[in-house]
């Protein structure tokens, strides 16, 4: 008997598996330079993640163009050749169903910088300071017992 997955829950196995495959196949048709547009053979894109929709129909894909400039003229020229990305990948990967593929740009690494410039905040290193002192405090008592 299936059970429907709860919302709470993260993409399953197969999903994982399947995005993989797709973000392997895009990479190496980006990096290769498969593709005859010009607008895409003269930027380098990065493939960071592919998130598959629950059914393997639908394909995110989060990209980021080398050195972060003209994000949106590349996402713009994958849109356009979506179609011939979504054939190239359909002979490189073995589906059932080859996804739609959709692009979106990777703010992970911008998140991953504001979250390093949170922690080394002064508010937040007094606070790790005094955590620490709090620690030691409590190491030394029960040393001393």
């Amino acid at each position: 008997m299936k059970t429907k997955a709860s919302s709470g829950t993260g993409p399953s196995q197969r999903q994982l598996r399947v995005g993989e495959l797709v973000r392997h196949a895009l990479s190496d048709i980006l990096s290769r330079g498969d593709l005859p547009d010009p607008a895409l053979s003269k930027v380098l894109i990065t493939v960071p993640e592919v998130r598959m929709s629950p059914d393997l129909k639908i394909a995110t894909c989060f990209v980021m163009p080398l050195g972060g400039k003209d994000t949106k003229a590349a996402i713009d020229a994958l849109a356009t050749n979506a179609k011939p990305l979504r054939g190239e990948i359909a002979r490189r990967v073995e589906l059932k169903y080859v996804p739609e593929l959709r692009f979106r740009i990777d703010t992970s690494f911008e998140e991953g910088s504001r979250i390093d410039a949170l922690l080394r905040s002064p508010d937040v290193a007094r606070d790790l300071d005094h955590h620490d002192d709090q620690d030691d405090n409590e190491n030394n008592k029960d040393d001393q017992a």
